[in-house]
């Protein structure tokens, strides 16, 4: 019934995301990168979310939650501070320039070099961290709540590795033969069926652990009985101590939200500002109910099974021991979905990089649109086998979210420093850009080799993601003041989209920032 149902389910998806995509040219750039940009506020925010919110987050955040309780929240909560701070400031900016990618973006504030540098960080991130490591958890929890390896007689690391292929070669179909509108629908489509699928769990969960199988008093016993688990402010040697919130977590934030390719290509294929800032929007107020989904399971867990459980069997454990069977299957599938997301999100990424920003640029520049969609397509082949081959190594990983946010800030940090200079300032030059980008993943990928290989530093990786980034500010600022610029940066107006602002998109952000903060004094 459970499998019946998965595979239903997931054709619909298949079969609507189709039909909603049959008349876009996917032979233009803006037709197959972009979907036409034509996307509209309730696709962007869905799309968003389920490109977010998939097992890398689920499985990782409610594994650390097991483990160090609710003040993993930061990062969902403060995402949406960050998701505002893009729809005021950041997304007006793009839009106007009327860019396909961020790369192009900073090719236009400075110039060609530091487009391909900051796409071969954005490529080489995606294919050596992401993409395996959406491959890696999704097939953990599919193959988890299906206990494929008694299903099929083989060993955990067979079944993960049966997965892993399995959900590779459909997303790359998706990601590489759909485009971004058919990534867009389907996600739109899993997105709500995974807010239902993802509350079901904590609600079954606390009913599961209550003494008389009602939800309040399985919730009351559970913070009654682990109250240090409901303590958002951590301590120094907690994985988020509280003043990393200060430090490295906005930054974190910022870039993925506001500079991460995967993520921002959604809003930047919106039809005009005001539908992206309310996809933005509406994507900023969910997030804030986020730890309901990706955290309260992971203490839930904690209750019932008690320490000694690695975290990422925490969740599928959870899933497979309290959801009823009839909900086992739509699960499965809306989590499959979301799995799907965020891989062919990340994939579709590559390609349009690839194709805009490499192939187009320096390996024939003169290439129509049709045999850069054609390359691209190729490229996102090569890296999704690649992908697949690394993505089960991931099992000796200890904390799966806590290597993703490490091993991100080579790339993250970089990209997102020489983004706030290119947007704030207007003397400093593509020299400093260059310098930027070698510094700051210099120093950042030795940090991580001293402190994780070798033992030798003891700073956490939010508050050295803050120092590198500051490290880096000053370095362009004095390269810039030594060797400015002959004429100040001027961003030119496309016209390929409208510009007009949202107009209640500023009190709306000063709301979700106030009711972000709040929920710090409630779980002090």
């Amino acid at each position: 019934m459970g499998i019946l149902s998965f595979v239903a389910f997931t054709l619909l998806v298949a079969v609507v995301a189709y039909w909603s995509t049959r008349k876009t040219d996917e032979t233009s750039s803006d037709g197959y990168f972009l979907g036409g940009r034509s996307l509209t506020a309730p696709v962007i925010a869905g799309s968003l979310l389920l490109t977010n919110l998939s097992t890398e987050q689920i499985v990782g955040l409610n594994g650390d939650a097991y483990r160090d309780g609710i003040l993993v929240m930061a990062w969902e909560t403060l995402a949406a501070i960050a998701i505002v701070i893009t729809a005021v400031y950041l997304l007006p900016r793009y839009l106007k320039g009327g860019i396909a990618t961020i790369p192009t973006f900073l090719e236009t504030r400075f110039d060609k070099t530091t487009k391909a540098m900051t796409s071969g960080l954005f490529l080489t991130g995606y294919a050596v961290v992401l993409l395996p490591m959406v491959l890696f958890t999704g097939s953990k929890a599919i193959s988890g709540m299906f206990n494929l390896s008694e299903l099929f007689g083989v060993s955990e690391w067979a079944a993960v590795w049966i997965c892993v292929w399995g959900i590779g070669i459909i997303g790359s179909i998706y990601a590489i033969f759909g485009g971004l509108k058919a990534v867009a629908v389907s996600d739109s489509i899993n997105a709500v069926g995974l807010l239902i699928g993802g509350l079901l769990i904590p609600v079954f969960g606390l009913m599961a652990i209550s003494e008389d199988g009602t939800l309040l008093t399985g919730l009351s016993q559970l913070i009654s009985e682990h109250p240090e688990k409901f303590n958002a402010v951590g301590g120094p040697e907690s994985s988020i101590p509280f003043e990393t919130i200060f430090t490295g977590m906005m930054l974190v934030q910022l870039f993925y939200w506001g500079s991460n390719q995967q993520i921002i290509q959604r809003a930047l294929g919106a039809k005009n500002l005001a539908e992206g800032q309310k996809g933005l929007a509406i994507a900023a107020f969910i997030k804030i109910l986020g730890p309901i989904i990706v955290v309260l399971p992971g203490i839930i867990a904690y209750h019932k099974y008690g320490a000694g459980l690695h975290t990422s069997d925490v969740y599928p454990k959870l899933v497979a021991d309290v959801l009823p069977d009839i909900w086992v299957g739509f699960f499965a599938a809306v989590l499959f979905g979301a799995i799907l997301s965020s891989f062919n999100s990340a994939l579709n990424s590559c390609v349009t990089l690839y194709g805009i920003d490499i192939y187009k640029q320096f390996i024939n520049k003169d290439a129509g649109d049709k045999e850069v969609v054609r390359k691209g397509k190729g490229f996102g082949v090569v890296l999704a086998f690649f992908s697949m081959f690394i993505a089960p190594l991931l099992i000796y990983a200890d904390s799966i979210f806590g290597y993703l946010q490490t091993v991100n800030g080579a790339y993250s940090v970089p990209i997102l420093t020489i983004l706030i200079i290119g947007l704030v300032t207007k003397k400093v030059p593509a020299l400093a850009a260059k310098v930027g980008v070698v510094f700051a993943f210099s120093i950042y990928v030795l940090y991580i080799i001293l402190a994780n290989g070798f033992g030798l530093i003891d700073l956490h990786m939010l508050h050295m993601q803050a120092i590198t980034c500051v490290l880096t500010i000053l370095i362009m600022l004095v390269i810039g003041k030594l060797r400015p610029r002959s004429e100040d940066f001027v961003q030119n107006y496309t016209e390929q989209v409208d510009v007009v602002p949202w107009q209640y998109i500023k009190p709306v952000g000063l709301i979700i920032c106030l009711v972000v903060l709040s929920t710090y004094f409630v779980f002090n």
